[in-house]
Formats: structure tokens, C-alpha cells, sequence
């Protein structure tokens, strides 16, 4: 059996009471003014200390100092103030119950039917730097208290813990003469325990940092920013964007109404980029799906054939530019309806490039004004538009809930860089700067892709992800699959297709995949080749074959250990001549000896990059 619980203790409860008295004592001074001039209009006696009594008799309340009250000067260099029977008997009495009645006129103690408090601003104590003494000062203990005791009371008590319900306790008041109702004292007493949930919640989190042996109890303090239309799906409601531990968010909402994918999308895709970018120093970007990358790239500039085939002739074509378009076309049948992130501020060539393809969102740093105003524009309003803050520091910590299970783990704040590849076990040793480009790009864009995940790099661009396989060796020929409709996009044939006038962009990315795919039924078909004038001559087997065999110089990263040499014989095949992987498996001298084989150079990283 559990402990034994306290007996209930009844008083006459009434839906309305009038407020009388009012115990104000708040750190944060805004908005004092108008609720001070209006509880002075309504003759309520306040009782109050210090600086937030000299505030009220300014605005002409009348106004009774506690320590006045209690008959108890303030001690302790104000550490207690309120901490007295008169203050928490007024707060916490049973209106209606005759043994409370009678200890309240034995002790002249008042009935206080409204509390304003609002806490110490320990967070920022700790955002500053304080020491350890500067931050114990600034945990709040008199105002918890006031709030607890007046919340669990809300039969009789009103409990104001933020400026931000002024407005509404002035509009129940004089809605209801002079009064609260028993419904509005209930969601004020809810959002005052959950007020002072999160406020023990940090201080909490920052005393674990403190000591040697941190408590097994963890707390988390989600604050419900905005709402979301739905969850994952139509039927998973409520939903909301929360801010952790009473921070800020990592970015800030300029335009459109972002869904929960949308913003899974978008810190993922966000994270990618920022860390991208401070490895090459060059600008990145990446096309995100179902919190994987269906490309990434960095902004090296295009050649020819690319400008052609991503259909940019006669574009503006910045660094930002560049990296866009680049990570658009890794794999543009998956890009479509995509999140997009940038590393660096949203030109207007940028934006003008974005402004015809399917598209979500996007999150980058910042916004030309032009530039914003064209996405601002785009599906009639609807396209999302965040602007992220460069200067957020992720928290070290992360935790998530599933199924009813608790997760905690570090976050995976590894960054991968140059460093990590310099352990080469291949003969061959070389990496030209073009090389480690790529491999830092594979690493970066795996680490954001949902695992086991596998991807093919070449001049600054992914051109084919392998994502959320079981098998690391299906994750390589699933890659490879996207990694040769790349290639195959720059054959004559598919360049040369015909389409007819009024044919969509997207509709011709579509048919051009389709066409390398060439597995089309009948009833396909006759679909497909109305995009056409004339019906194009196929694409065969062999003339696939060999257009590609003429690939090279591709990097595959891998975001943990090959476990046999097949991935690498597969690899072979798609003109792979660099690898990135953690290693550490027990085939690993298989493997080196299948990279010598075909002449590859192999970096061990030592770095597992799971991402779930």
C-alpha cells in the first residue's frame, strides 16, 4: 500500500468571489501601472513590500506594507518577507469553515482573495554567468510559495503569476463587478503550478551541474509557443512548437503556418547546414524529406552541362544560388514539396530560383528584403519562412519520450572536420582538397539522414542518399539507384527530350526519371509520352551502362562500419574511388583489402553517426 493521504478539508465554496484584498509583490515592474490604477479604481487594500508598494501608491492604490501587517519587519537582507501565518493563513484558509474562521479572527489574519507575484529571474542569474553564491541568491523562495499556497487554495484565491494575465483578471472584473469566477481561478491556478514546475525544473537542472553526484530525476519544462494544426498526422491532436527549459527557439516564424513535419524538417535541415558551412567555409544548402536529406550541397560553382540540366540558363547564380540549385537536383523527384535550408542570407537569385519549384519552407539566417518579399509571396502566402538565429546554442542534452519510455542522451555535438581524416588504412593515401570536400560533405549530410544510412558525394553535392535501410549494403544500392539517375540525366538522350510547350517543371524532372527508369507499363506509358510531340526512341540497358561507366571520382560516406566488403564491390561499380566510415568491424581488413583491390582511398574516422 502507498503512504496514507491527507483528509479533505471543506469550506462553502462560491463560483464568485469578490476581491477585497490584493497581495502584490512583483520583480518584473511591467505593466504594473495599469493594473495598480485600476485595483485602485476598484478600492482593493493591497498588501505589498518594498519597491512594488512605492510603485502602487504612485498609482494611487492604498496600500498596507506586510511588514506592517504581520508585524514582522522584513529580515535577512529580504530573504523573508512574506514567509509568515498571517500571509499563508490568508492564503490558504477555508473560507466557510468554522475551525479556520475561528483561528483567522484569533490571529488577525486576513482573507487575501488575489495574489500577483512573479519570481526571481533565475535563468537569466544563470545565462550571465553567475557564480555559484550570485545564482543561489537568485532562486526565488518566498514567491513560489505565495504562488503554491494561493493556486492550491483557487476556491477563494486568484493567483496572477505573469503580466501577461493582467488584461484578462481586469476584463473578469469587470465583467463579473468586482469579482473572479471559479472557472478563471482553476486555469490561473494550473498555469501557476506550471509556472513554478518549470522554474524548479531549472533551477533543478542547473544544481545537478553543481555537484558530483547529479540526482537520477530528471526535468524537462516544455512551453507551448504556438499551436500546430496536427502532429505526424490529421488525427494527432493537440500538437505544438515548444520552447525547452525557457529558452528561446532556434529560429523565429516570419511567414506561413509551419506543421510538425515542417519544423522536424527544418532544425534538422538547419543543423546540416550551419554545421556544413563552418567545415567547408563555403555556403550549404539542403533539401529536406521526412527528416532525411534528399540533397545537400555546398555553393562550388556549376558547370555547363549542370546549368543545363537543373534548368537554370540565364540565372543569376550566387554562392547561395549555387549550393540551392545544387542540393535541389540530387535527387529533384524526391525534392519535391521539400523544406529547404541555407546557411547564409537569402539572396534574390536565390529566391527567384526557389520561387517555381514545390517547395514547403525554409529556414536560413537571413533575408534580403527583396529577397523575403518574393517567399513571402510564394502559394499565395502559404510558403513558410523562418528565420534562424545563428547565435542559438543547441542544449547539451536531449531528451525525448516514446511510448511512455523516457530517452536522455548528449547530444551529437561531434563535429566533423579534417581531423577526421587522417587515419587512411588503404595503400593509396591521397586526398585532394576536392576529396575532403566531399567526404566532409557525406559525413555531415549522414549525420541528418534517418539511419542506416549511406551517400554518394561528387564536386560539392550529394547525389545520392541512401536512407532508413536495415541492410548498410541496400542502403549503398538504394544510394547507388539515385546516384546513376543523376548521372544518366546529363545523357544526350534524356537531354535532348522534347517536351511540349506548357509542360510543368516539375512534370519534366518526373518524365525524365521515368524515362532513365524505362520500367514503365502500357497504361503508363500512353500517359507518359503525351508530354511529347513525339514519342522519344528508349533509353537501353547498354547505352545506360555505358554513360556511366564513365563516372569517377565519387566519394560514398557511410555513417557506421561496413560490416563486409560488398558494399565496396557494389561502390566499385558507380566509380567510387574515396570512403568515409567510422570502422571498427571485424571485416574491417576484408574491407581496406577490397578498397586496394580497386584502388580506393579509405579514411577510418573513428566516428559513428546513427541518427534516429
Amino acid at each position: 500500500m502507498g503512504l496514507q493521504t491527507l483528509a479533505t478539508v471543506t469550506g462553502e465554496v462560491a463560483d464568485k468571489v469578490e476581491v477585497k484584498t490584493a497581495l502584490i509583490s512583483v520583480f518584473d515592474k511591467e505593466g504594473l501601472k495599469e493594473l495598480g490604477e485600476f485595483l485602485a479604481a476598484q478600492k482593493v487594500h493591497v498588501l505589498s513590500t518594498g519597491g512594488t508598494a512605492s510603485k502602487l501608491r504612485e498609482y494611487g492604490c492604498t496600500v498596507q506594507d506586510v511588514a506592517d501587517y504581520t508585524g514582522s519587519p522584513e529580515i535577512l537582507d529580504g530573504r523573508v518577507k512574506t514567509l509568515h501565518p498571517k500571509v499563508h493563513g490568508g492564503l490558504l484558509a477555508a473560507r466557510g469553515n468554522d475551525k479556520h474562521e475561528a483561528e483567522m479572527g484569533e490571529h488577525g489574519i486576513r482573507k487575501i482573495d488575489l495574489v500577483v507575484v512573479n519570481l526571481y529571474p533565475f535563468r537569466d542569474a544563470v545565462a550571465k554567468g553567475g557564480d555559484f553564491a550570485h545564482c543561489i541568491e537568485n532562486i526565488d523562495i518566498g514567491g513560489p510559495a505565495m504562488i503554491r499556497a494561493s493556486a492550491k487554495n483557487n476556491a477563494y484565491v486568484s493567483i496572477v503569476s505573469s503580466p501577461s494575465q493582467y488584461k484578462q483578471l481586469m476584463d473578469q472584473m469587470r465583467e463579473n463587478d468586482g469579482c473572479t469566477t471559479l472557472a478563471f481561478r482553476k486555469n490561473l491556478a494550473a498555469a501557476a503550478y506550471a509556472l513554478t514546475s518549470a522554474y524548479d525544473s531549472a533551477v533543478s537542472q542547473w544544481m545537478a551541474e553543481q555537484v558530483t553526484e547529479p540526482p537520477a530525476t530528471k526535468t524537462v519544462a516544455f512551453q507551448v509557443e504556438r499551436p500546430l494544426k496536427y502532429g505526424c498526422n490529421p488525427h494527432q491532436l493537440p500538437a505544438g512548437l515548444c520552447s525547452v527549459n525557457g529558452g528561446k527557439l532556434p529560429f523565429e516564424v516570419v511567414s506561413g503556418t509551419p506543421g510538425y513535419i515542417n519544423l522536424l524538417d527544418a532544425v534538422n535541415a538547419w543543423q546540416l547546414v550551419y554545421e556544413l558551412a563552418k567545415a567547408t567555409g563555403k555556403t550549404a544548402a539542403a533539401s529536406f524529406k521526412h527528416v532525411s536529406p534528399a540533397g545537400a550541397a555546398i555553393g562550388v560553382p556549376l558547370s555547363d552541362a549542370e546549368v543545363d540540366v537543373y534548368e537554370v540558363k540565364g540565372k543569376p547564380l550566387t554562392p547561395v544560388a549555387t549550393a540551392y540549385v545544387r542540393a535541389r537536383n540530387a535527387d529533384p523527384m524526391c525534392s519535391f514539396g521539400d523544406f529547404v535550408a541555407v546557411s547564409h542570407e537569402v539572396d534574390v537569385a536565390t529566391a527567384s530560383i526557389l520561387k517555381i519549384e514545390v517547395s514547403d519552407g525554409i529556414i536560413a539566417p537571413g533575408f534580403e528584403p527583396e529577397a523575403l518579399e518574393i517567399l513571402k509571396a510564394k502559394k499565395g502566402g502559404k510558403f513558410i519562412v523562418l528565420q534562424a538565429d545563428n547565435d542559438f546554442v543547441f542544449p547539451d542534452m536531449e531528451y525525448r519520450m516514446v511510448g511512455g519510455i523516457g530517452f536522455m542522451q548528449k547530444r551529437n555535438s561531434k563535429i566533423c572536420d579534417a581531423e577526421c581524416l587522417k587515419k587512411i588504412p588503404t595503400k593509396l593515401k591521397e586526398l585532394p582538397e576536392q576529396a575532403k570536400l566531399d567526404m566532409l560533405l557525406g559525413m555531415i549530410a549522414i549525420k541528418y539522414t534517418q539511419s542506416n544510412s549511406v551517400g554518394y558525394s561528387k564536386d560539392g553535392m550529394m547525389i545520392g542518399v541512401g536512407a532508413g535501410q536495415q541492410s548498410r549494403v541496400d542502403c549503398v544500392k538504394l544510394a547507388g539507384r539515385k546516384l546513376a539517375t543523376w548521372r544518366l540525366r546529363f545523357h544526350p538522350k534524356v537531354m535532348g527530350l522534347k517536351f511540349k510547350d506548357g509542360v510543368k517543371r516539375q512534370d519534366r524532372v518526373n518524365a525524365r526519371v521515368r524515362y532513365i527508369e524505362g520500367d514503365m507499363e502500357e497504361a503508363e506509358y500512353q500517359q507518359w509520352v503525351k508530354n511529347f510531340d513525339n514519342a522519344p526512341e528508349p533509353l537501353v540497358a547498354q547505352e545506360k551502362s555505358e554513360f556511366l561507366a564513365a563516372l569517377s571520382d565519387i566519394t560514398i560516406a557511410s555513417d557506421a562500419f561496413f560490416p563486409f566488403r560488398d558494399s565496396i564491390d557494389h561502390a566499385q561499380k558507380l566509380g567510387v574511388k574515396y570512403v568515409t566510415q567510422p570502422g571498427g568491424s571485424n571485416a574491417d581488413e576484408e574491407v581496406i583489402k577490397a578498397c586496394d583491390t580497386y584502388g580506393m582511398t579509405m579514411a577510418f574516422t573513428d566516428l559513428r553517426l546513427f541518427h534516429h
